[in-house]
């Protein structure tokens, strides 16, 4: 679905990615973890087309991601931002509705199929009864639900989308300002929505006990480059871990007995 190989990345005077080397299968729901300044959000920006490497190939369904056009990798690949800042105080289905545009054409505005698919995609993230609030009055945990929401319609297919391959959901560290409660809903509402829905998922975070919960292969991103991939069992050791985030071997040993779903 998605590989990339030798990527490195310079922004400023810092080299942030160094030869870094990543596949993520299709249907996969792969998180990237490390620790804050590691280059997790710069790869997920890398993966989305959004920054292009100095040197290194991202490959998207075997073809290069810089061939193809900005409406087609919109239609096929949504990214979930840490944060969501907007200027006006849009209503949950404005929100949601955003999705659609790369599926409409010029000056066309959104009809009732892509109505259908923002209700499917409130519905899916169990925000369906929230359609007319204000964006502003919701929770944290609504709020990312709502924007999750605006991913899953955009990735929908439309008028102008047949057969165009597999869909891919970024989320950069999608309960980074959450409390428990709240990271514990996301949690659930992603791992539902890679069991019951055909798309390919890849978020960032620090957290070793979200990503254990959560993802069904990890990669490890310590410094810039990778230092392990696999099945979260296999990769969260207590060496590892202790390598990764600069703690001593006892402390990593409290997080490498996270118990595997």
């Amino acid at each position: 679905m998605l590989r990339c190989e030798g990527l490195t990345i310079t922004l400023g005077a810092r080299q942030i990615l160094r030869q870094v080397s990543v596949e993520i299968p299709a249907r996969g729901l792969v998180g990237v973890l490390g620790p804050n300044g590691s280059g997790k959000t710069t790869l997920l920006r890398a993966l989305s087309g959004a920054l292009r490497p100095d040197s290194g190939t991202i490959m998207f369904d075997g073809r290069d991601l810089k061939t193809y056009a900005a409406i087609q990798l919109a239609r096929r690949l949504a990214v979930v931002p840490q944060e969501t800042h907007l200027a006006f105080d849009y209503s949950v289905m404005e929100i949601v509705l955003m999705g659609r545009y790369p599926h409409l054409g010029a000056f066309e505005f959104e009809g009732p199929a892509d109505l259908a698919c923002a209700h499917a995609a409130l519905a899916s993230t169990g925000t369906d009864h929230l359609a007319e609030r204000a964006y502003a009055t919701l929770s944290g945990g609504e709020k990312q639900r709502v924007v999750i929401a605006s991913a899953l319609a955009q990735l929908s297919e439309g008028a102008h989308d047949r057969n165009t391959g597999g869909r891919v959901l970024l989320l950069d560290e999608p309960t980074a300002s959450l409390d428990l409660r709240y990271q514990m809903e996301v949690a659930t509402l992603l791992r539902r929505l890679h069991d019951r829905q055909d798309i390919t998922i890849v978020m960032t975070t620090h957290d070793v006990h979200f990503a254990a919960r959560v993802c069904s292969e990890l990669v490890l991103l310590g410094e810039g480059h990778v230092m392990a991939q696999g099945a979260p069992h296999t990769v969260l050791t207590t060496s590892q871990i202790a390598a990764l985030y600069s703690i001593e071997p006892a402390q990593a040993a409290l997080f490498a007995s996270v118990e595997q779903p």
